[in-house]
């Protein structure tokens, strides 16, 4: 059994739709437990809705951001078992990521589990009527489009695996590859599941963030995780992972196929 979490935004507009079917999606995994975060609009209604786990109480930073070191930390004390899993709340999940991520356990117990997401522009409200995984697979095929390998939207690992985590802002740059960067410093392997899991992102706009996108990438708040993160050399990206999950098993990252990736930066920064 897995412990998936998230802190949704407030469930506004179309991004309180697009929340919704993805949080929506996550309740019909089989051996997932869910858990919402945080006080924001609409957040403790899903949860009644849905009849999940909701806990309102999460530290904030001065701008009144969420902070992931008390998120990870009270998603590590409340959960019952070993493999948690934090997603952001515009992702919607199949079975297939329930299948990768029971592999990937059964063959690494203490790991970190990651993959590339597919855009695509969801306008609706999905229908989870029999059939809705193919209609979406096939609508996400002819329209969707695979984000680089920097973008990280899932984080499967094992609940003792962190340690301390820096205060970073969530929703801002730097803290998904920070912990990319943890695992690897930790020796811990980083499997990349993007071959066998197919994770929709439902595309949106930052109106959500001070600064909108720009604010998201380059404000006072994302300047304060690159800080945080130690900069640009300990960016790790997906394809810094040490094992990619594919139909056929787990098999060793080659690295030499991994161009783009921060791998050879990383070697400098840790001596990996």
């Amino acid at each position: 059994m897995l412990t998936l979490f998230t802190i949704p935004k407030p469930f506004a507009g179309h991004i309180g739709l697009i929340q919704r079917n993805a949080i929506a999606s996550w309740t019909l995994l089989p051996g997932v437990r869910v858990v919402l975060f945080g006080d924001d609009e609409g957040t403790g209604d899903r949860a009644r809705e849905f009849g999940i786990e909701h806990r309102p109480q999460v530290a904030r930073n001065e701008y009144g951001t969420p902070r992931l070191n008390d998120l990870f930390e009270q998603a590590r004390q409340g959960a019952s078992t070993s493999h948690l899993c934090y997603v952001n709340a515009d992702i919607i999940l199949m079975s297939d990521f329930a299948q990768a991520a029971a592999r990937a356990i059964r063959a690494k117990k203490r790991l970190l589990m990651v993959g590339q997401r597919t855009d695509l522009d969801v306008r609706e409200a999905i229908e989870f009527t029999p059939g809705w995984e193919a209609r979406l697979r096939a609508e996400a095929a002819q329209r969707g489009v695979l984000h680089r390998p920097t973008g990280i939207d899932y984080f499967v690992y094992h609940r003792d695996l962190w340690g301390r985590i820096p205060p970073f802002a969530i929703g801002r740059f730097s803290w998904d590859n920070w912990l990319i960067h943890r695992a690897r410093q930790l020796r811990v392997p980083v499997i990349d599941a993007t071959a066998c899991v197919t994770a929709i992102h439902q595309n949106h706009d930052y109106s959500h963030a001070r600064g909108g996108a720009k604010g998201a990438r380059s404000g006072p708040e994302a300047r304060e995780n690159f800080r945080l993160a130690g900069g640009r050399p300990l960016s790790l990206t997906i394809w810094d992972s040490t094992h990619v999950l594919t139909p056929d098993g787990l098999e060793p990252r080659r690295f030499e196929a991994a161009l783009g990736g921060g791998i050879w930066s990383y070697r400098r920064a840790v001596g990996a």
